[in-house]
């Protein structure tokens, strides 16, 4: 095929994971990345080019050399906190960046885009299983930067013809079953690394924040989804519109959550090891429960989440972990 695929934050976690899938599927994805956050040992799949969403002639540089045929828009900043904290950065960085991307992706005439999107943008509604239907009410900036970058793309199709793939999905977890790239954050915020990293002594313990929720253990449930089964979807979200699917918003998930102390007591189980273990406080902006339903990429785009069981993602994450991953 050889066609090019811009992907933004390709140097990150679920973003390297990405080209991988997209070399497999016979395109040559460029990574554009700032590498604020990402590894550029993790730019194994096609071209690199180091650049910020905030320099749009850099952006226009970029397309015109390659010529891309989709966007694939990862770049993001991401920690809950923080956004409670600083909501002005994720306006600025989040939403302002994904308007100078989207713009620079026009003036290039590359009209598909998929964008990486969140469960976050759902907020607290606990009981619920979230799906394309849900009524989005996010909590905090991170989530609402997000919803508004889903509603810029739809501005955006409506007069620009801007076709576009949203993926709302929330805990991604897991490693490339063949150890080419992981997981791998610094500082590190995730809950399955940390707690490798507890259990192998790097760090004194895994702190879970908040014990009191209602929950039937009082820890937090997420539903959990691989991150290769993920950036499939991402390849089949690709193809739809290449194949002239409609703009299309689909949910991520497994439909089951787990609670903090489920996914502890399951990496007990997978490493035979001890996970030491503090208890702290909330955090603000945490939801109760998040559980996002697939029904509509499983029907329409035939995704199969084949390695999105809690047992293969922790073997899988704690595999890459032993190997040493990025820059250890």
């Amino acid at each position: 095929m050889n066609a090019h695929v811009l992907v933004t934050g390709g140097a990150g976690y679920v973003g390297a994971h990405a080209c991988k899938a997209l070399k497999a599927a016979g395109y040559i994805p460029v990574t554009f990345d700032n590498l604020a956050t990402g590894w550029r040992d993790a730019v194994r799949f096609g071209p690199f080019e180091e650049g910020d969403l905030a320099d749009r002639p850099r952006l226009d540089e970029v397309f015109a050399r390659w010529k891309p045929v989709a966007t694939m828009h990862f770049a993001a900043i991401s920690l809950v906190g923080d956004a409670m904290r600083d909501p002005g950065s994720y306006w600025r960085v989040n939403v302002l960046g994904a308007l100078n991307l989207i713009e620079a992706a026009l003036a290039a005439d590359c009209r598909d885009f998929i964008f990486s999107s969140t469960c976050a943008t759902y907020g607290d509604q606990d009981g619920l299983v979230l799906d394309e239907f849900t009524p989005q009410l996010p909590l905090n900036a991170y989530g609402k930067s997000k919803l508004a970058i889903e509603q810029m793309l739809g501005d955006f199709g409506a007069s620009h013809g801007l076709r576009s793939v949203i993926f709302r999905y929330f805990n991604v977890a897991g490693a490339d079953p063949e150890g080419e790239v992981g997981e791998f954050h610094q500082p590190e915020t995730h809950l399955i690394p940390l707690m490798l990293d507890a259990i192998d002594g790097r760090r004194p313990a895994l702190t879970v924040f908040g014990t009191d929720y209602p929950t039937p253990d009082g820890t937090c449930i997420r539903d959990y989804v691989h991150v290769s089964d993920l950036c499939d979807a991402h390849v089949s979200g690709l193809k739809w519109l290449r194949d002239g699917g409609e703009s299309r918003a689909f949910c991520l998930g497994t439909g089951k959550g787990f609670s903090v102390s489920e996914v502890i007591e399951q990496s007990r189980a997978v490493t035979n090891r001890d996970v030491p273990v503090i208890f702290g406080a909330r955090r603000p902006g945490d939801a109760v429960s998040l559980v996002c339903g697939s029904a509509r990429a499983r029907d329409e785009l035939g995704w199969k989440p084949d390695r999105s069981d809690l047992r293969t993602m922790i073997a899988d994450a704690w595999r890459w972990h032993q190997n040493g991953g990025f820059a250890r």
